[in-house]
């Protein structure tokens, strides 16, 4: 058993380090899990392909109710494609899928450039801003919450509960935020549909019917406006401000960047595989006694995949350790794998793109001004809640 607390708070801000010494002994490693999950026991799957094997190993079960647990944000949000298994998760893939289209994705590149533009304008004269807050923040919020169509006058509300949600820095603050959140996602479904016709994707998903009849129920509509709302946002936020962190830090490539732009997607796909925005990946459970890298698990045990860990394995990218916006990134498991893999992938992509694209050409001289800090709590996102910066 590896006690992950007693690692400290530098494994809360550096992680990678530890991870390097697990997989020199290992692909997978039973842990204790540090604060604010201290006391939970797991399985780490740390090696690349041990966790990209686990990731779609249909023995893994996401729906805990098969070992008979269930969990706060199943029991007061409702059945969502995260904590469910097929046939039910592909029933619910696929009425979401309707709605949520590539088409629908890339018609939202207008705005995106529109949102990023009028937060730089913000931002830029005050010659120095705290990036999170300014710009990574608000952007994803904006997009998703447009995309779904919640208030304006609600999103600043929506953006601390969801944060509590994900990154939750108490017992108590975590269950007060989904019993809020769940409150909030009825009546917004509510509301829209007495209003009828819209055109945002919730209003969408509450009309949306397969070919046999078949419609999401009131607490799957609630489930799938939590995961797409939460997980639409909270992970780009990371990941634009990872992707500046990691250019800003390495000089040598924001200068090969700045010189060729055509490396942008590269430039995003690196981040994603260096740094990824999602630290571990949900847990699943052994619905039968099972072996995943030499480690024999019982049924019931709780597995839990690195997407941070795997994608920093040197068996898959010689010299992991390094960012390098020329490497072949392909591959990587940032945004999961199997049909757990990520249904918001190419919105995450876009605003990643459109947002460090106009970043770097508007401020030529982007440059950190202090540390990161407030390293978010607990393994599930990675990220800092404040990234200073100056130009």
């Amino acid at each position: 058993m590896i006690d992950l607390g007693e690692y400290g708070t530098g494994f809360t801000e550096n992680p990678h380090p530890v991870y390097a010494e697990l997989r020199a002994l290992g692909p997978v490693h039973r842990v204790r899990l540090p604060p604010p999950d201290a006391h939970h026991e797991t399985w780490l799957v740390v090696g690349y392909e041990e966790a990209r094997a686990a990731l779609a190993d249909p023995r893994l079960a996401k729906d805990a109710g098969k070992i008979g647990i269930t969990f706060l944000d199943e029991e007061l949000i409702g059945k969502y494609l995260l904590v469910a298994d097929p046939p039910q998760h592909t029933r619910l893939r696929s009425l979401i899928a309707r709605e949520f289209t590539p088409r629908r994705v890339a018609a939202l590149a207008p705005r995106i450039q529109e949102i990023t533009d009028e937060l730089l304008d913000a931002m830029l004269p005050r010659g120095h801003a705290d990036l999170v807050e300014s710009f990574a923040y608000p952007l994803p919020l904006t997009v998703i919450c447009e995309l779904l169509g919640v208030p304006a006058p609600d999103r600043a509300t929506f953006r601390a509960l969801s944060s509590e949600a994900v990154a939750p820095t108490s017992a108590d603050s975590e269950y007060d935020a989904f019993v809020r959140l769940a409150a909030y996602l009825r009546d917004l479904i509510e509301d829209k549909r007495s209003a009828g016709r819209a055109d945002d994707l919730l209003s969408g998903l509450i009309r949306t019917t397969a070919e046999d009849g078949d419609r999401l129920s009131p607490e799957e509509l609630r489930g799938m406006a939590f995961v797409l709302l939460v997980a639409g946002h909270e992970t780009t936020v990371n990941l634009i401000a990872g992707a500046v962190h990691a250019l800003l830090t390495h000089p040598d490539q924001l200068a090969a960047l700045r010189a060729d732009m055509t490396l942008l997607d590269a430039t995003v796909e690196e981040t994603l595989r260096y740094e990824g925005p999602v630290e571990n990946a949900t847990f699943r459970y052994a619905a039968e006694p099972l072996d995943i890298g030499g480690t024999r698990m019982a049924s019931g045990d709780a597995v839990m995949i690195g997407l941070t860990a795997a994608d920093r394995d040197g068996t898959r990218y010689p010299a992991p350790d390094r960012f390098d916006i020329r490497r072949e990134a392909r591959g990587h498991i940032a945004f999961g794998h199997g049909i757990h893999y990520c249904l918001g992938a190419p919105l995450a992509r876009l605003e990643a793109r459109v947002a460090l694209g106009s970043l770097l050409e508007r401020c030529p001289d982007l440059a950190l001004d202090g540390p990161p800090s407030g390293w978010l709590p607990g393994m599930l996102m990675r990220g800092a809640r404040r990234v200073p910066v100056r130009w």
